[in-house]
């Protein structure tokens, strides 16, 4: 008795494993959509830290623009 070809098992591994995959990211894309992000607050103390170290540049330095990042 002789059981499927090499090739058979290997399309049929790689259409589960494309089959799961895609599962898996429309499960991830409903949980962000569920749980959208929500934007930080800003935290005190990174604004006093963020503060004293432009009052203090080091000798020659200039601060020239400060921007938030997201």
């Amino acid at each position: 008795m002789e059981g499927p070809s090499l090739s058979a098992v290997c399309v049929i591994a790689f259409a589960t494993v494309f089959v799961v995959l895609a599962l898996l990211a429309l499960v991830i894309h409903l949980a962000t959509l569920a749980f959208p992000v929500r934007s930080p607050r800003t935290d005190p103390a990174v604004v006093a830290a963020i503060a004293v170290t432009v009052a203090t540049p080091p000798a020659g330095a200039q601060v020239v623009q400060i921007t938030e990042a997201k």
